[in-house]
């Protein structure tokens, strides 16, 4: 596999460190895809779990839009993925899905994820809120968030890539 990442610097400021490290594991779960054909993509190489590399992309363009679009900024524009018929349906991709289409709308959700939070301080509040908390998060709290959505995921993403090729790495 390429190396695809950068580490932030050890000595930015705490938003070059916090958008450093949400774009290092951006770059993670890129990697972990690299070099896999559609099918690859597709696998659920860790039974009895559906999870599938293509649907971990998937999910995250639905997590960046969900984060950086309805909760930050307000603009509700519905699920990509998933339906109230399918609730996780990012997760359940078939055989037409392809790997271009998934790169390409999780490219173009972090694209306006960084636009948006463009305009927004660290302790700027969300204009929207938390489905669960009923509160507006900071960016710092959505950058966390994110970090933790990502690193979590891409933990997934290590076992899953193991399975379908024995590629390892960190």
């Amino acid at each position: 596999m390429t190396e695809l990442r950068s580490e932030p610097s050890v000595t930015a400021d705490e938003r070059a460190m916090l958008e450093g490290w949400l774009d290092y594991h951006r770059q993670t779960l890129a990697l972990k895809c690299e070099g896999l054909d559609d099918d690859q993509l597709r696998r659920a190489s860790v039974p009895p779990s559906q999870l599938s590399l293509l649907g971990l992309v998937r999910h995250m363009a639905e997590v960046e839009r969900i984060w950086f679009r309805k909760v930050l900024v307000d603009d509700d524009q519905g699920p990509i993925y998933f339906s109230e018929a399918d609730p996780d349906g990012e997760f359940h991709p078939t055989p037409a899905d392809t790997w271009g289409e998934a790169y390409g709308t999780w490219q173009a959700e972090i694209a306006i994820a960084r636009r948006n939070a463009e305009g927004f301080a660290l302790d700027d509040v969300a204009k929207a809120v938390h489905r669960r908390s009923g509160e507006a998060p900071s960016l710092r709290w959505l950058y966390t968030h994110m970090i933790e959505e990502y690193a979590r995921h891409n933990g997934h993403a290590d076992l899953l890539r193991e399975r379908i090729d024995g590629a390892t790495g960190y």
